[in-house]
């Protein structure tokens, strides 16, 4: 085993099953909604046959709502294909221990067919190919997501049962940086920060946030595909020791009518030598033109690459004027008004996109982002002078404000399909239909309350 990082190699596994310390391999992907997916195999089996050949898993599970039912529309999977397998790889660099699980190791896998071409639909196969292209550039891409939730006193299945109504927060008032009130749920904090760093990952600490009982743990940047995966691994982490403390915690964009939760992604290239290449000390602003031109393509192409920043109807709820949640389409230096924010300086220059929310499916984000900066990079595009002051009370162009319009421009996007390929447009364009007719035909509790008596 790695030292102090419970990463593994493949011969640590297989020491690890033979003595007893590891009896359960959790193979598992990320699914279109950004859920850890797949299954729980013995130690002995993994070692004996997965390890080599994969474990099947059914190919529906990238063609199904939010609770698992099938649908139409999918050109992977339907009733008329008979639903067949998929193949999960394992990916021995993402081998890890689960410390909040005993006796369980975790590896990350990627999705192919039986005759070994990959999912191209799959979230983590779409990063690999634009992390790729990035590669054929001579650039490498390194990402933090900064991934807020909110704490209730209420377990998961309490919550359940009551509808989701009346829940308890953790804590009865912002919280910003404040430490009292969030002492009060460093129990469970320290537990996630300790799990986490168990499982491989390096956790920088926590911090309040706005809203009642609203945490952020942040983790060290890494490369791209690192960050997606331990995003994944600790968004389902976080939820398992919350319910082991008999908690609750949401990473929904919008909970409530106030802040909501944010998921602030941070990139930065560097050539494959190691090199800055975003930086630019001779430049005013310290930008180099490639970032220049990489910011400028962010620009260009955000409002038709929204859905892969805010995929769910509720995404659209957070961007709401003076909630540091985005609605203009600008950029700022250290600017967080603006959809976009630039800090930092050497190796440490960076972009910040502050549209994604907690429900965003970290591997589309990044793939956009990658799409939206080769787009501004290979046109060479100029970046306008930066917004000062208020991108709220702005002219600035305005993010979509519904899923239904994201997925229109996203449907139209020839950026998006020369970048991503019309299979990957197509399947994620029907997903956002599938959830504007769910929601188009649900009677909510709004609805309720101001037409039962008064309609």
């Amino acid at each position: 085993m790695k030292p102090d990082t419970g990463m593994l190699t493949q011969a640590d596994l297989e020491r690890l099953v033979a003595s007893g310390d590891i009896d359960t391999v959790i193979v598992a992907f990320c699914d279109m909604q950004g859920r850890l997916t797949g299954k729980r195999v013995s130690g002995r089996l993994f070692s004996e046959e997965v390890a080599a050949h994969g474990a099947e898993c059914c190919n529906y599970l990238l063609a199904v709502d939010v609770d698992m039912n099938t649908v139409d529309g999918y050109a992977m999977s339907s009733w008329n294909t008979g639903y067949g397998d998929m193949v999960m790889m394992p990916d021995f660099s993402t081998l890890r221990r689960i410390p909040w699980l005993p006796g369980t190791a975790l590896v990350m896998a990627d999705l192919s067919w039986d005759d070994g071409n990959p999912v191209v639909a799959a979230p983590r196969s779409i990063l690999r190919r634009q992390i790729e292209r990035l590669t054929e550039t001579g650039l490498v891409p390194y990402v933090g997501t900064e991934l807020e939730f909110m704490v209730f006193d209420t377990s998961y299945r309490d919550a359940w049962a009551a509808g989701y109504r009346g829940l308890t927060p953790a804590s009865d008032y912002n919280v910003d940086y404040a430490m009292h009130a969030s002492t009060r749920m460093e129990p469970l904090l320290r537990d996630i920060r300790l799990g986490m760093s168990g499982a491989g990952m390096y956790c920088e600490g926590v911090k309040g946030e706005c809203n009642r009982g609203q945490q952020e743990i942040a983790f060290r940047y890494d490369h791209a595909l690192v960050t997606c995966d331990n995003h994944t691994i600790y968004k389902n982490g976080a939820k398992e020791i919350a319910d082991q403390h008999g908690k609750a915690i949401t990473f929904m964009a919008k909970f409530d009518e106030r802040e909501g939760n944010s998921c602030h992604i941070h990139i930065s290239l560097r050539g494959d030598d190691d090199s800055a290449v975003f930086a630019d000390p001779s430049d005013p602003l310290g930008m180099s033109p490639l970032f220049r031109s990489f910011v400028a393509g962010q620009l260009a192409t955000l409002r038709e690459l929204t859905l892969c920043y805010a995929p769910n109807i509720n995404s659209y709820k957070r961007f709401a004027e003076g909630s540091f949640a985005p609605t203009a389409i600008a950029w700022g230096m250290d600017n967080r008004t603006c959809a976009l924010r630039v800090v930092g300086h050497g190796h440490g220059m960076r972009m910040e996109n502050r549209a994604p929310g907690g429900d965003v499916n970290q591997y589309l984000a990044v793939s956009a982002l990658i799409a939206g900066g080769l787009y501004g990079i290979e046109r060479e595009l100029e970046l306008p002078e930066p917004l000062e002051g208020n991108a709220y009370a702005s002219g600035a162009e305005r993010l979509p404000t519904t899923l239904a319009e994201a997925a229109g421009l996203f449907a139209k996007s020839e950026v998006a399909r020369e970048a991503f390929g019309d299979e990957v447009v197509e399947h994620y364009v029907n997903n956002a239909r599938v959830e504007v007719a769910a929601f188009n035909s649900a009677v909510t509790d709004w609805e309720r309350v101001r037409g039962f008596e008064r309609f």
